[in-house]
């Protein structure tokens, strides 16, 4: 099933597109007047001059992109970063250099990846006990390394 998604481009890029027929994200590409630096541990916003309008029920992930983060350490901290489907601003990536070496960031560069998801909104029931199960209270590794 598809979903239409109302995009306003303000950059100079083709839409965000699936590679390949398996892909669940898009490329979102940097939209920047001159070259980013990002030094060692820093972090930023980069602009992509996409505007969205998601239909309620949906959200946005914002995702690193595997082989990016491996080449040169650039990642998303708050990964998946989510955008709402209220929200109108402008798309920017939150993004930290994670490497020991200045990584630039050029206009067009794919820097993240875009995944859109169904989510369900819940009614919390305030109670005094919930079901237990053979795991517990167990987190952090207690399944095993």
């Amino acid at each position: 099933m598809k979903i239409e998604v109302k995009i306003i481009n303000k950059s100079s890029h083709d839409l965000p597109a699936y590679e390949t027929i398996g892909s669940a994200g898009m490329d979102l590409r940097a939209n920047l007047d001159e070259t980013f630096i990002l030094k060692p541990f820093e972090r930023s916003a980069i602009p992509t001059g996409l505007f969205i309008e998601l239909p309620q029920g949906y959200e946005a992930q914002i995702r690193p992109r595997s082989g990016l983060s491996l080449k040169t350490g650039l990642s998303i901290p708050n990964s998946p970063g989510t955008i709402d489907s209220d929200y109108r601003g402008e798309i920017k990536v939150i993004v930290a250099n994670l490497s020991n070496e200045i990584v630039e960031i050029n206009h067009g560069d794919r820097i993240a990846q875009i995944v859109l998801a169904k989510y369900e909104r819940i009614n919390w029931t305030e109670v005094d006990d919930i079901d237990s199960t053979e795991r517990g209270t167990g987190g952090f590794g207690s399944t095993g390394v």
